[in-house]
């Protein structure tokens, strides 16, 4: 008896622990969705306190609030976000043609199809010298601020890069610059922890030619 006591209480434990990340999932992705948070983290520590769970191991994984994310799309944002991130697709190419010498890669949501108003338009370029991408950007006369950002290489090991941020077609453009020998390794997702998707631009006119026709 006692033994199925235990058991069903486990059973009930685990049942639980479920539905609260569940629960959390669904609110970080709201959040995601209606404030534009894009850190998972984040959204996850947020969503937790709106609900008032503060226990630990009630907290989802990135890949929990992203399922989520892109069911509260399909729900609530069924015609708009279709558009939202054709839009944003077209703004990448138009980027990626224009910095070709940098061997762009399109990463992120606009990539993998959970672009929203909110999204911005991320690249990876590549080149050993950042002078070289800040020298293009202001021989156009494009504003831009600068930042950087840790990414992570394996799941020991991460680096700091150069980011640079300026609109197009008031759509955030968001461009890392990593040293060359970065083409040949993806640095890992936030959401899985593994390789990130990356797309050429030749991948992208694919992708735009797929949806047109």
């Amino acid at each position: 008896m006692r033994r199925h006591a235990r058991e069903h209480e486990q059973d009930h434990g685990t049942l639980r622990t479920q539905q609260q990340r569940r629960r959390i999932a669904v609110e970080a992705a709201r959040l995601m969705s209606e404030e534009g948070i894009r850190d998972f983290h984040l959204a996850k520590r947020k969503a937790a306190a709106h609900l008032g769970i503060f226990a630990e191991t009630y907290l989802p994984k990135n890949s929990e609030i992203d399922a989520a994310l892109r069911e509260h799309q399909r729900l609530f944002q069924a015609d708009t976000q279709p558009q939202l991130l054709q839009q944003r697709r077209e703004v990448a190419l138009e980027a990626m043609r224009f910095f070709a010498a940098f061997e762009p890669r399109l990463v992120g949501a606009v990539l993998d199809g959970s672009a929203d108003e909110h999204s911005a338009v991320c690249l990876h370029l590549f080149s050993d010298d950042p002078r070289t991408l800040q020298n293009l950007l202001d021989e156009n006369h494009i504003p831009y601020d600068e930042e950087s950002r840790f990414l992570r290489l394996t799941r020991e090991d991460a680096d700091e890069f150069p980011v640079y941020l300026f609109s197009a077609d008031e759509i955030a453009i968001d461009l890392t610059l990593l040293p060359l020998d970065l083409l040949r390794q993806a640095p890992l997702s936030r959401i899985d922890e593994k390789p990130m998707k990356r797309a050429s631009r030749g991948a992208l006119e694919l992708l735009l030619a797929e949806k047109t026709d």
